[in-house]
């Protein structure tokens, strides 16, 4: 090897932009956390998200509840901002929410005349509930809504009866009037805070309006689809969406929904209410341990 003479230099190196974003590329694999604007954000924890998104989709499409997961598991991400994790998840679950409601129509054939009113008045609704979550603490809400779905649980075990055949407790005028009262409430809780809006919806339709279970969460799914575009119109212009990961979540919230939908048509009323029941204790349990970290446990500290 030839000995390098004394005016010779040593090859420069390319100055290296400290403003430069970091790179993508990382040691020949993708770095998801900077492709996605997370650093933080690994492969695993992708992996989990998407696994939750799937399994939101599936739920929602069934009886709702499926936030219960999917914003639970954004959450986990380090440095995420929790309106930014809502935000994330409407985006995602509007996808899922449209494609068990278009699965619902054409299967299910709800009523249209109950469901699109309903839903117009519940993405009002949601609407307000995003504008009120940028200036109000959801712990607030929190113990009130424990304690309806207390009352929902025992409501719903201690009649079995409850949802196996539809027979409607208004008629005419008064029927969708109760409809937009409902929508209106549970739009504004959705856009507010937003796990379990479709399981507070089937109970609504089932429990207040007298449908059966699957025609209950065949009118829910569109209702639904409203409210997450309800607060979506907020959110967007707020600039709180991630973009990129919410499509990827997108694509798995629509696989469980269309899943979901699917197993709910075909096994039935009976079917949609055990996953009900195990739903609302899920999200009992959720709540309650939220109630206890945020209102309870610094009153014993």
């Amino acid at each position: 090897m030839r000995k390098r003479e004394s005016g010779e230099h040593e090859p420069s190196l390319p100055a290296v932009d400290a403003g430069r974003r970091p790179r993508v590329w990382n040691h020949g694999g993708v770095d998801i956390g900077s492709l996605l604007g997370l650093e933080q954000l690994t492969w695993g924890m992708l992996i989990l998200i998407i696994v939750a998104a799937f399994s939101a989709g599936w739920i929602d499409a069934v009886v709702g509840g499926g936030g219960l997961l999917q914003l639970p598991a954004l959450l986990l991400i380090p440095g995420i901002a929790p309106v930014q994790a809502l935000a994330t998840n409407k985006l995602a679950s509007v996808f899922g929410t449209a494609t068990s409601s278009i699965t619902y129509y054409r299967r299910a054939k709800p009523d249209l005349r109950t469901a699109l009113p309903m839903a117009v008045i519940a993405l009002i609704g949601s609407f307000g509930g995003a504008a009120v979550a940028t200036v109000l603490p959801p712990a607030a809400f929190k113990p009130i809504i424990v304690i309806a779905l207390l009352a929902v649980a025992l409501f719903t075990a201690l009649r079995p009866q409850l949802g196996a055949a539809t027979q409607l407790r208004f008629h005419g005028h008064k029927h969708h009037i109760m409809a937009g009262l409902a929508g209106l409430g549970i739009g504004f809780y959705d856009g507010m805070i937003g796990p379990g809006t479709g399981t507070f919806l089937v109970i609504t339709l089932v429990a207040l309006l007298g449908y059966d279970f699957l025609q209950a969460s065949a009118k829910a799914k569109i209702v639904n689809l409203a409210t997450n575009a309800g607060a979506l119109l907020l959110f967007i212009p707020h600039g709180s969406v991630l973009w990129l990961l919410g499509g990827i979540l997108a694509v798995a919230n629509v696989g469980g929904s269309y899943l979901g939908s699917r197993m709910a048509i075909s096994r039935g009323t009976t079917f949609i209410r055990v996953v009900f029941l195990v739903v609302v204790v899920a999200l009992i349990a959720k709540l309650g341990v939220d109630v206890w970290n945020e209102n309870l446990a610094p009153l014993f500290a």
